[in-house]
């Protein structure tokens, strides 16, 4: 398979070309013959003119590229070599969505052929690729797993807006059915990762990998927002604390904040719904999850608190919010926690605007429902900056003062304007 690859006899085909798929789908496309598959024409149509529609890449990434992009189902039959990097996120019960991942399991199971490889990227529980996505494949290609096929699962660890750590410096997991599987799929990758390969023993075991890498921060993350709580009623700035904390070598440096995105805020619901078959209460995990999707509303009870202390009538009060994305310098909306700031904020009757550098206000609607604002106005009795976006690191005090009414309350979520703020009433996590 891999020399088959590497001398363009076989095709490279990916299957969902967002964040994750895209770039990956790119890079092999530098050296190697490649299919990108997606079901939205809209974006296929963006792609084939060299636009990313994630605002990730720019028009030269797409140069010197053998690519296909696609959206019809039959492009895809003269691969041999499948990727498939479709979302894996969760329903309005943070239960395990494995909707795009299955269909796209139904899509590929239909076009492929004997010898032919099936490698998943796409974040699941440990099992998941044998036991839910391995059925379909046989199903739909009448064909049987490990003699006329092989699987194997390659975690994505793609951070958006992170120009440092790319796909290609980050080193990478990957897994197969068999040694044979394992030993191409290393070989076809370590083609453009330039940070190395790590071979996981089984399949499982590198599903578990990427599990527990969004797991962990989320644990940790969690305990500095419980810190946070516990430091604002002593009347502490926890970023103080941390401050001083940090200058011990082995202190682990993580901050509070909002934990949303498609990785952090979504990977630990995977894990502990796989551990309630097997009997186990994941009860880290799930305390990490009740604390960190908690932080929407604790922000916006503090805001209103603030909005009392200040003499001011807490229904009809004017609150910006600055930052709509789930994190910094990206476009991606994706289980944005600003949305729970909002929404609580509406129970309590507050006037909310949300504007944002990087986000798409017709998207922002159709997923939260609220529109964003170009147009600032004078008059807020408070304003909160939910995401540290470049543009507003270097905002002062004055600055400001231009938007809020007398006794104006700053919200600093991400404590960025620490020892900057004087006048107004200044409260962070």
């Amino acid at each position: 398979m891999h020399k088959d690859i590497i001398t363009k006899k076989k095709k490279i085909a990916i299957i969902g070309l967002g964040y994750v798929g895209l770039p990956i789908a790119l890079e092999f496309a530098k050296r190697f013959s490649v299919i990108g598959f997606d079901i939205k024409q809209d974006r296929v149509d963006l792609m084939k003119k060299k636009i990313d529609p994630s605002n990730e890449l720019i028009s030269s990434d797409f140069d010197n590229c053998d690519i296909l992009f696609t959206s019809s189902i039959e492009d895809l039959k003269p691969a041999s070599f499948y990727i498939i990097a479709v979302p894996t996120p969760i329903d309005d019960h943070k239960m395990p969505d494995l909707t795009p991942l299955l269909k796209a399991s139904h899509s590929v199971g239909k076009v492929i052929g004997k010898g032919d490889y099936i490698v998943y990227e796409s974040t699941v529980y440990p099992g998941c690729t044998e036991e839910d996505c391995v059925p379909i494949l046989e199903q739909e290609s009448k064909l049987k797993f490990g003699d006329d096929f092989k699987v194997g699962f390659s975690p994505e660890r793609i951070n958006p807006g992170d120009k440092l750590h790319t796909l290609t410096s980050i080193k990478k997991i990957v897994s197969g059915s068999d040694n044979e599987a394992l030993e191409n799929i290393a070989k076809i990758y370590g083609e453009i990762i330039k940070a190395g390969i790590h071979k996981a023993p089984t399949i499982k075991v590198a599903e578990a990998a990427k599990i527990i890498e969004n797991t962990q921060r989320d644990v940790n993350i969690a305990l500095m927002n419980e810190l946070s709580m516990i430091f604002g009623k002593m009347g502490i700035n926890t970023f103080d604390v941390l401050e001083a904390a940090g200058t011990k070598w082995n202190f682990l440096k993580f901050f509070p904040g909002l934990v949303g995105g498609h990785c952090i805020g979504v990977d630990p619901y995977y894990l502990s719904y796989k551990a309630k078959e097997f009997g186990y209460h994941a009860q880290m995990i799930n305390s990490g999850r009740a604390i960190n999707d908690s932080m929407g509303s604790y922000v916006a009870s503090q805001t209103v608190k603030k909005i009392i202390a200040n003499n001011y009538n807490v229904k009809g009060a004017k609150v910006l919010i600055m930052g709509a994305t789930f994190k910094e310098d990206v476009s991606d909306i994706r289980n944005s926690k600003v949305a729970d700031i909002v929404n609580e904020l509406n129970t309590y009757g507050v006037d909310v605007s949300v504007t944002d550098p990087y986000a798409d206000s017709k998207q922002v609607f159709h997923e939260y429902a609220y529109k964003l604002v170009d147009k600032l106005e004078n008059d807020y009795n408070a304003i909160i900056v939910a995401v540290n976006h470049k543009q507003y690191l270097d905002f002062d005090e004055d600055y400001f003062k231009t938007l809020t009414s007398e006794n104006g309350i700053l919200v600093d979520i991400k404590g960025i304007y620490k020892g900057k703020i004087s006048d107004l009433t200044y409260w962070s996590l």
